[in-house]
């Protein structure tokens, strides 16, 4: 059966470092699922970054929509980085239907969990930063709000990320 591990907070609260930790902890060779589309020099340098952390240790594998296509070991600890990003890439893939986007993503970690494997999976609490004058964004923040709750309700632990302190909420 699988294990999912929860770790949210802010952005650059410390979520990935406290996650890479944690998966270095339960694994010596865990794997890295990156969702990110890179679309800019910005990006790619962030990306750049993260890689250069993790080293040779990890498995590395991108998959920014469709990560029940990967195959997994049995018992195999996977970071998950991150659902914000995988959030955007199916909002946007659904023409910003946010019901759309919540299935397929609902459906993609429901195929994850049947494999059995740890899944540590990082995200973004957006609705901290107080509700947007754009449209758009206010959809996608009912989005994350929505996959955020539903991994939580799933999930076997849950960690909350402050100024790079991790506090255990689960």
């Amino acid at each position: 059966m699988a294990r999912i591990i929860l770790v949210t907070g802010g952005q650059r609260s410390g979520k990935s470092v406290f996650a890479e930790k944690l998966a270095l902890q339960l694994s010596g060779h865990p794997t890295y699922l990156a969702t990110a589309r890179i679309m800019d020099k910005e990006m790619e340098n962030r990306v750049a970054i993260h890689k250069e952390r993790r080293k040779e240790v990890w498995r590395n594998i991108e998959a920014p929509l469709y990560a029940d296509a990967v195959s997994f070991e049995e018992k195999e600890v996977v970071l998950i980085d991150c659902l914000t990003l995988w959030a955007t890439n199916w909002f946007f893939e659904k023409n910003e239907d946010v019901k759309s986007a919540a299935l397929a993503l609902k459906s993609q970690i429901a195929s994850l969990y049947e494999k059995d494997a740890t899944y540590i999976i990082v995200t973004n609490e957006v609705g901290l930063g107080g509700v947007s004058p754009n449209s758009m964004q206010r959809k996608f923040a009912d989005l994350q709000g929505e996959i955020n709750q539903y991994v939580a309700s799933i999930a076997e632990e849950a960690y909350l990320t402050i100024s790079g302190i991790p506090i255990k909420i689960k």
